[in-house]
């Protein structure tokens, strides 16, 4: 193994959990607004996972007030104060764009039950 990969191994934060696209996940992210530290929330849906080592992100989107926000958030950011899964969607494309064309029920997606998952 070389120095560039031990480097990268070190980066890589291992309290994140699994989730792909189609979840909902609440991500608390750090905010630094001059002297001042907070943290804020944005629950979104997932529609992209890249993975990787240090260059993995993922992308949420939720729509504010009508209008749909999309945030790409680097996986392994200092800024991720913590991410959770609040359901599980259940799709069938690693990456749900089409989401981007979609107004109201249409845009809803259906979320995994236990017997949807493989033993």
């Amino acid at each position: 193994m070389n120095m560039l990969q031990k480097i990268e191994r070190e980066q890589i934060r291992m309290d994140i959990p699994w989730f792909k696209a189609g979840d909902t996940v609440k991500v608390h992210v750090r905010i630094i607004e001059g002297e001042k530290e907070r943290i804020q929330v944005f629950q979104g849906t997932v529609l992209r996972v890249k993975r990787g080592t240090t260059n993995s992100t993922f992308v949420v989107r939720k729509i504010s007030d009508g209008i749909g926000v999309e945030r790409v958030f680097p996986m392994n950011s200092p800024f991720i104060e913590r991410i959770e899964v609040v359901s599980e969607g259940k799709v069938r494309q690693g990456r749900i764009f089409y989401l981007r064309k979609l107004r109201g029920k249409a845009s809803r997606i259906k979320t995994k039950t236990n017997w949807d998952r493989p033993n």
